[in-house]
């Protein structure tokens, strides 16, 4: 793999401990503005909704520069955020900053995804597409715990202060190692819309909203089924979080190895799969090492969807990808959002904090039957199309002889 892929990485690896690493510090953050446990939660949810916004704006904004260009802008962007969050003396400030953050993250994977495709033989871009979100799945094993801590005990403003140090550091990895890909000539903004006009396109955003939603359907309320269903201790939800984490990267990797190889039957494996442990969890959240086992699972095969996924719209959307694949960062940002608002549902309504789970059960399920449907429809294009080809070759000869008389 190419070193400009570890620049990427590095950039990966800042956006995701900066999008996690405040859940841990909430209730620092809370304590330090005065304001209630809830309205700190807002941080999470000013991030998710920059990101789902962000996305889109930030691609069309960066239409006429060069995608390397675009992607130390957005670092720098990310910089600034951070910076801005570490230094905030309000609330409203430190809000401000989170959303400045996330306005980077949607465009950055969607088009680091392209830039990372296009350095690799077209065998290997999935594999090029894990590598660069391998920064994002490490960030849960290493950067959210590192972070967590740092917060606690030398203050959560000096957590976002190396944050934005790392995203000085990925900014410099860009500048260096990340050769020019200049836009390719004659590419517009509605060529770039075109884009959702593709049946195709829009499922794979579908099977993404509803796959990893189901992911953190389950992952979202972890604390309290843990603790208060599986017996833990508070303390114990961290390296629980952390075996997440591992199942992330182990995911990813698999899913970026085999997506290049079998696209569509790894999504039903993995899908299928995750759909069936999801639904386990509502047993095995009861027991403590099954439950261990369990979330392990969850991370590795909801990451194993991802390189699979964004590699499914970039090849849909292959003459104009990049708003495509921004676009596709967003609706994992929306699954996230749309199965905790769910999960949170169930929990309100008197059924338990295992819920969740069947919720998370159920948008799986319903993403590896969009999967279906999405091969169903592309097998009968491809039919249709050999008809067409049949039969222009069979008239050739009629045209022929015609010609001669």
């Amino acid at each position: 793999m190419p070193l400009a892929l570890l620049a990427l990485s590095i950039g990966a690896f800042g956006i995701g401990t900066t999008e996690f690493v405040i859940m841990g510090l909430l209730p620092e953050v809370a304590g330090e503005y005065g304001v209630s446990i809830p309205t700190a939660g807002l941080l999470v949810t000013g991030y998710a909704l920059g990101v789902v916004l962000g996305a889109p704006l930030m691609t069309v904004l960066g239409t006429r520069i060069s995608r390397k260009r675009m992607l130390m802008l957005l670092m720098g962007l990310f910089v600034a955020g951070n910076v801005l969050s570490a230094l905030a003396p309000t609330f409203a400030l430190m809000l401000t900053g989170r959303v400045v953050a996330s306005l980077a993250h949607g465009a950055f994977f969607g088009i680091g995804s392209v830039v990372a495709a296009g350095l690799v033989a077209p065998e290997r871009k999935a594999g090029a597409i894990a590598m660069m979100f391998t920064g994002l799945t490490v960030a849960n094993v290493v950067g959210v715990p590192l972070g967590t801590f740092i917060g606690q005990n030398a203050g959560w403003r000096a957590t976002f202060l190396v944050v934005a140090g790392l995203g000085v550091v990925g900014l410099a990895g860009i500048a260096r190692l990340v050769p020019e890909q200049p836009r390719p000539e004659g590419v517009r903004l509605r060529h770039e819309l075109a884009a959702f006009r593709n049946v195709q396109v829009l499922l794979a955003m579908a099977m993404t909203v509803l796959g990893f939603g189901g992911v953190f359907a389950a992952i979202t309320y972890i604390t309290p089924m843990m603790t208060e269903t599986a017996g833990f201790a508070d303390s114990s939800v961290t390296w629980l979080l952390v075996l997440f984490g591992l199942g992330m990267v182990g995911g990813n990797l698999l899913g970026g190895r085999f997506a290049d190889r079998r696209l569509m039957p790894l999504l039903y494996v993995s899908l299928g799969a995750l759909a069936v442990v999801l639904a386990l969890f509502t047993v095995t959240a009861h027991h403590k090492v099954a439950a261990a086992v369990t979330i392990t699972l969850i991370g590795a095969l909801g990451f194993a969807t991802v390189p699979p996924l964004q590699k499914r719209v970039l090849d849909q959307a292959s003459a104009a990808p990049t708003l495509a694949s921004a676009v596709n960062i967003g609706a994992f940002n929306l699954g996230n959002a749309l199965a905790a608002w769910l999960g949170g549902i169930v929990i309100a309504a008197g059924f338990g904090y295992t819920a969740p789970n069947w919720v998370g059960a159920a948008l799986a399920g319903s993403a590896l039957v969009l999967a279906v449907v999405s091969s169903a429809l592309e097998r009968r294009t491809a039919a249709q199309g050999r008809v067409v080809v049949a039969a222009a070759a069979a008239a050739e000869p009629d045209r022929a002889a015609a010609a001669r008389h």
